[in-house]
């Protein structure tokens, strides 16, 4: 026995020798740059390998763009205790992706809750992201990702799925704007291992990445079926928030501008809740994106602890006078509080 397993460990040193020096002939023939792994001479004749570049790992832009989405997760997760703090680490098994799609798509997935084994991470992978592509099928999405990407952590596949999701359900984030990284593709051809430097995009500008939301309601039939009744609408949520701000001696008659700095939406939520907003918690007279945008996140979390669902619209929808966002919001309070005097 001791001389079996003798044997069989000299046979895989011998082994491994034998790799060692396949890399060490193929790696002169190599273009400079990239670190390439040993494991690299093992691929297959065709098959290739893409590696995050280690410049666009620093990127400042990339790593604000992984915050946002990171961010994204954690308040969607919030109520499940889910805390993410790195996108490679955390998702690649496919339990965190499935908890997201299932919170942001309404399905529940017939899978296993924990698993530890690899195949059994797999399975769960391969069920969730037939559960995405299935959603994004019919947009003729170009899938950036895979099972065998995910799972292996390629933060760029990663972050390509979470931006398809994050668009889909129209999540309330500002996405950062012509966000692209450089990945070295390395690729087995004719038993040599090849190179290549490629720009992936990941982000285009706001209003780009806006139309490719798909979510639709029925404020989207409303306006593209039955536009002439939009003015009837408008009128009840009109006569509704006057109802309130009237006692502020204010007075609303454009639903989408009126609402774009939060200043009214922050004073309609006080009025609601029947409680004094601190003025030192919003800008009373915001001048800048960023002040509107802050004043309308603001009201959206006095909208939550009012025991509102989270608003679908993002506040830089309605800062940017998305009516459709606006009448979503101001809609969203309609119903919660017509009764209120």
């Amino acid at each position: 026995m001791a001389g079996l397993l003798c044997g069989t460990k000299r046979r895989k040193q011998v082994s491994d020798l034998q790799e060692e020096g396949k890399y060490a002939i193929n790696a002169p023939l190599l273009p400079g740059g990239p670190e390439l792994l040993p494991e690299d001479s093992l691929l297959e004749e065709n098959a290739e390998r893409t590696i995050l570049d280690p410049t666009s790992r620093e990127d400042l832009n990339f790593k604000d763009l992984q915050k946002v989405l990171i961010d994204w997760i954690n308040s969607e997760l919030e109520e499940d205790r889910i805390i993410v703090k790195d996108l490679e680490e955390d998702l690649y098994d496919g339990q965190v992706l499935q908890k997201l799609f299932e919170k942001l798509s309404g399905y529940k997935l017939n899978v296993a809750e924990v698993t530890q084994s690899e195949i059994g991470q797999k399975q769960k992978l391969q069920t969730v992201l037939e559960a995405v592509n299935g959603v994004l099928r019919p947009l003729e999405w170009n899938t950036e990702w895979s099972v065998d990407s995910i799972h292996s952590k390629n933060l760029v596949s990663i972050v390509y799925l979470l931006l398809a999701l994050a668009m889909y359900y129209a999540a309330p984030i500002r996405l950062p704007e012509h966000v692209s990284v450089q990945v070295i593709v390395v690729k087995k051809k004719e038993g040599i291992l090849q190179t290549a430097h490629v720009t992936k995009q990941l982000t285009s500008t706001t209003t780009e990445m806006m139309i490719g939301r798909s979510e639709r309601d029925a404020f989207d039939t409303l306006l593209d079926h039955a536009p002439d009744k939009l003015n009837v609408v408008k009128t009840s949520l009109i006569t509704f928030v006057n109802k309130h701000l009237n006692k502020l001696n204010l007075e609303v008659t454009e639903l989408e501008s009126q609402f774009a700095d939060g200043v009214y939406l922050v004073l309609l939520m006080g009025l609601l809740e029947n409680y004094f907003v601190p003025l030192y918690n919003f800008y009373l007279t915001p001048e800048s994106f960023e002040q509107k945008v802050h004043n309308v996140a603001f009201a959206f979390e006095l909208m939550q602890d009012g025991g509102l669902q989270k608003p679908k619209a993002r506040p830089e929808d309605v800062v940017n006078l998305n009516l459709k966002s606006t009448l979503r919001v101001l809609y969203n309070l309609f119903t919660n509080y017509k009764n209120s005097e």
